[in-house]
């Protein structure tokens, strides 16, 4: 299959404004008479259910948590970029576009970032409208702050709190719909397969996840806004629910994959503490703005805070090394996040970490409460040299800043970031890779749409902070609206899809007996025994640093430890009841096949990109490289011409359902 990305012609900045002119709709009144399912409610597709509902298409939205609001978007605290250039300090639409795609290592396609870039600012006011809380200035303008990876201060937010405030406003705009009838709710219910009927999705398999009933639900398009499949590496920043199930059902029908392999590493995570835990917790990566990275210079100081007889407090300054500071200079700890948690990992195997498991780093806010506590002593015209005041002073600005964060940090760690410094690690946050789409968000499946997290197209090998929100809602509310209506215009008079069909019956006797499978199996080990497993394998030999060696190995162990949950996993319960168990075991099974092609395309994949090195590859002369990476030109400025095609040459797409069987193309 000949992959069509239907990028339009012409210059990159006039593309989306052309494209929009060009493309076939659909009349207000026809856009009744057509049905479209949205599966997952976060930002990409909560936004995408209102607008579209809004427009007049009859919505089915579908989520598995007892409401949208339950949506992983919640977790994202930072904030959404957007090209406003509010602090008049050089930020563009085309800084945006540039930052996204430099940021990415030059692997996200071009044509697709600059329409993020245009739109972002229209997200903004979007927002606004609809009483997102943004934080203002002074003077009542909305306010801004920086993210790694940029020279602009350009990041909307609500405290420590954006993506759950904007979230809301997605949720009011779903509501309103909900009242009116336009969209039909279906909470506790997932996802199970795609239907296809004469090479057209037209409807999805979903269980409710309270009665365990198996549901056929058809339209004229389904829409995928699903989220990453970072939890394949079972310890994660994710929600324990997040999955990959949906995405990968719509792989084995026929939807490309792109980029699997290509992980955000966050660098600003609480570290892992034993193997009694479920998930990780974020740290927002908006506290680089104010902490200063470091760990001690002397190993003797790292022994000694280890065991307990030094504390970080009385260490110093010049014994500390703020590495970030020192190898970059010009971003210092705002530096993107591959390079932070590269750098972090890096200080940690040299043996400098600082808590017992050897693997954290200091995230440290004294500087700021002196900083912000001098200003404002020299405002209120109190003594300047006073320490305890100065420090109480910049305490209380940074608890206005970050508190929810800070307070988040002493309830999990027992230690008060206030006091001692915060200690983070990296760890698995978002996934750049996903369903392969063209230019109009559609998959390789005519009819079947993916948004956000859950396709490849804007964030290459690395996400730059505060994106992920930008383009979830940009895909919702400013792009898919428009470009379904060139798919669906064909769809005026084709009336309502039935779900008696043949298609229909065989896509739910695969799903109920997947379901029976798994019910009937006489196991002994549990679902988590297997997800752990599984997640140790991708983390230690699929994660941040790989080599042909373990990839090779990493292949073969989850194929056999795939093998090994099918033949002794247990699960307790009945199929047509509640039972999370049995879903649960549904995701993990998607995740055990994800895992295998996850490490095949790590394998094949030589170069060093984004937050993974491949150790094989790197030698002194490519580290003076990575050193100079802020330095290079974008890859179509270095080749002189515009480069738009279809994918780059590192974007391996693959196809096939047996994973086995899947070949690269």
């Amino acid at each position: 299959m000949a992959l069509d990305s239907k990028i339009p012609k012409g210059p990159l900045a006039d593309k989306w404004t052309n494209h929009k002119n060009e493309i076939n709709l659909v009349n207000p009144a026809n856009k009744r008479l057509i049905d479209v399912i949205v599966v997952g409610t976060g930002l990409a597709g909560g936004s995408a259910a209102a607008t579209l509902a809004e427009l007049g298409y009859n919505v089915k939205a579908f989520c598995f948590q007892d409401s949208p609001r339950r949506a992983h978007s919640i977790a994202a605290q930072g904030g959404i970029n957007a090209a406003k250039n509010y602090q008049g300090d050089g930020d563009s639409t085309y800084r945006l576009f540039y930052d996204t795609v430099k940021g990415g290592d030059y692997r996200s396609r071009e044509a697709n970032v600059h329409r993020l870039a245009e739109v972002s600012t229209n997200i903004i006011d979007q927002c606004v409208a609809q009483g997102v809380p943004f934080a203002r200035d002074y003077g009542g303008l909305l306010d801004n702050r920086s993210f790694g990876g940029v020279l602009v201060s350009r990041t909307f937010y609500a405290k420590g709190q954006t993506g759950q405030q904007l979230l809301l406003g997605a949720y009011s705009a779903m509501n309103r719909q909900i009242g009116r009838g336009k969209i039909k709710m279906f909470t506790r219910h997932e996802m199970l397969d795609v239907v296809i009927v004469d090479g057209k999705a037209r409807g999805i398999i979903a269980r409710n996840l309270v009665t365990g009933e198996i549901e056929r639900h058809s339209a004229h398009a389904v829409v995928l806004g699903t989220g990453g499949y970072g939890n394949a590496f079972y310890l994660s920043t994710y929600a324990m629910g997040s999955n990959v199930t949906a995405v990968w059902k719509a792989h084995k029908r026929g939807a490309y994959f792109a980029n699997p392999c290509y992980t955000q590493i966050h660098p600003t995570c609480i570290p892992v503490s034993g193997d009694h835990q479920s998930k990780l917790t974020l740290m927002s990566e908006s506290l680089r703005n104010d902490g200063r990275i470091w760990v001690p210079k002397h190993k003797k100081d790292v022994e000694a805070i280890r065991d307990g007889s030094l504390k970080p407090t009385q260490l110093a300054e010049e014994d500390r090394d703020y590495y970030l500071e020192r190898r970059y200079p010009a971003f210092g700890n705002l530096v993107p996040r591959d390079v932070a948690s590269r750098a972090a990992k890096e200080r940690c195997d040299e043996g400098y970490g600082v808590n017992k498991t050897g693997e954290a780093v200091y995230l440290d806010f004294a500087s700021a409460f002196m900083r912000y506590g001098k200003e404002q002593a020299h405002v209120k015209g109190l003594d300047e040299n006073d320490e305890a005041l100065v420090k109480k002073l910049g305490q209380e600005i940074v608890r206005n800043k970050y508190g929810n964060l800070f307070q988040m940090y002493e309830k999990i760690v027992d230690q008060n970031p206030y006091e001692t410094p915060m200690m983070i690690y990296p760890a698995v946050h978002y996934t750049m890779g996903g369903v392969w789409v063209d230019y109009n968000l559609m998959t390789t499946v005519p009819g079947l749409y993916c948004i956000g997290e859950a396709n490849f197209s804007d964030h290459g090998a690395n996400r730059l902070g505060a994106s992920a929100l930008m383009q979830g809602l940009a895909d919702g509310y400013f792009v898919l609206p428009y470009t379904i209506g060139d798919y669906l215009a064909d769809d005026i008079r084709t009336g309502p899809i039935s779900t008696e069909t043949k298609e229909f019956d065989e896509a739910e006797k695969s799903a109920t007996d997947i379901i029976n499978k798994l019910v009937n199996n006489d196991g002994t080990h549990s679902v988590d025994y297997f997800h752990k497993k599984l997640g140790k394998i991708m983390w230690n030999k699929c994660g941040m640093a790989r080599n042909e060696k373990d990839l090779k190995e990493a292949i073969e162990e989850i194929a056999e430890l795939r093998a090994e949950f099918w033949k002794d996993v247990k699960i307790p319960g009945k199929a047509d009841a509640y039972n999370e168990e049995l879903a649960k075991a549904g995701r993990v099974a998607d995740f055990l096949e994800l895992g295998e092609l996850f490490a095949k395309d790590a394998l094949v994949r030589e170069e060093s990109a984004g937050g993974h090195f491949r150790e094989e590859y790197q030698t002194a002369e490519g580290e003076a490289m990575r050193r100079k990476e802020f330095q290079f030109v974008s890859a179509w400025e270095y080749k002189g011409e515009p480069k738009d095609a279809v994918l780059h040459k590192e974007d391996l797409v693959y196809e096939n359902i047996e994973v086995k069987e899947r070949s690269y193309k």
